[in-house]
């Protein structure tokens, strides 16, 4: 009896290890560009499990590490693949029940829409986020298909007006009493390490520039969250954010910070940091999701203040 017992108690251990480890041994094949092993292993897992959340999640994958490669068909069948079995998912549960369907059809989307204006067609890669965005603005992914929009299509439009009803520091001016003046928005969160890395860098030309007019502004939002990623209510979470900004941003303790999830839904922040230079007129002349090193951003914001 206990043989049996636990017979079974391996089984379901070994069957839990599969669901946990497909998504990290696609990955780990795709590292090393061996795109055979990673169909391998989702026909594998497929064969055993059928298609659910995590084979999804990995399936992704493919199309992210195709697109990388250049190899644009591979790329955009895998998102498409993805996309039409995720919705098939869908058709019984939500998108947000969990968190591996969100991250693949938020890929399923992107890799499409970048392999679109791969090709030159802006026009449709934009179309197909707005697309999405109809059926999928008030999900989890809404800031990623933003995220995409935006890079398609903001450079050189007006930019999206901030909500500044809460926030830490001073009292955050708005954009359009900003006009005139370069503008640099720094989106950033509490847990993020690229953001720890970019802020000096943030502090430094903020310094070295203030005296020609840039104003920075540092908008975060809260995530249910703080300190070990303990649960934490709304007025607690904003405390912990006043402390992580105290202590990881000294040169920053001057820059106001807008506290809003609107602001990172509209400017497509989902990868943190995202920065966002805004010219004198009030448009978008950089959109860069991720971290920028000193003389790229530096070179960005003379170019911006010579216009």
């Amino acid at each position: 009896m206990r043989l049996r017992r636990f017979a079974v108690l391996l089984l379901l251990a070994l069957s839990s290890r599969a669901f946990a480890d497909i998504v990290e041994d696609v990955r780990t094949a795709l590292a090393q560009r061996n795109f055979a092993e990673a169909d391998a292993q989702l026909q594998t897992y497929r064969a055993q499990h059928g298609v659910d959340a995590e084979y999804l999640e990995a399936l992704s994958w493919t199309a992210r590490e195709a697109l990388a490669a250049n190899q644009l068909d591979q790329a955009d069948t895998a998102a498409k693949q993805t996309e039409t079995l995720a919705r098939q998912l869908l058709q019984k549960r939500s998108l947000d029940a969990e968190p591996h369907l969100p991250v693949a059809l938020g890929a399923a989307f992107e890799v499409q829409a970048l392999v679109l204006a791969a090709h030159g067609q802006n026009g449709q890669a934009a179309a197909l986020l707005r697309h999405a965005l109809v059926s999928y603005g008030n999900t989890s992914i809404s800031s990623r298909l933003h995220k995409n929009l935006n890079l398609l299509s903001l450079t050189t439009q007006a930019a999206p007006p901030l909500i500044t009803s809460e926030y830490l520091g001073s009292r955050p001016v708005s954009l359009s009493q900003l006009k005139g003046s370069p503008v640099l928005l720094f989106f950033w969160a509490h847990w993020c390490g690229d953001c720890k890395y970019e802020g000096p860098i943030i502090a430094r030309l903020s310094s070295e520039f203030a005296s020609k007019g840039l104003t920075v502004l540092a908008p975060t939002q809260l995530y249910g969250y703080a300190a070990r990623g303990e649960d934490a209510k709304p007025k607690d979470e904003t405390a912990y954010i006043g402390q992580v900004w105290e202590h990881f941003y000294p040169g920053l303790k001057s820059v106001p910070v807008p506290i809003s999830k609107t602001n990172f839904t509209n400017y497509g922040a989902s990868t943190t940091p995202t920065l966002v230079l805004v010219d004198r007129k009030g448009r978008v002349a950089l959109y860069h999701p991720g971290l920028m090193q000193y003389d790229d951003l530096r070179a960005a914001i003379e170019k911006t203040l010579s216009n």
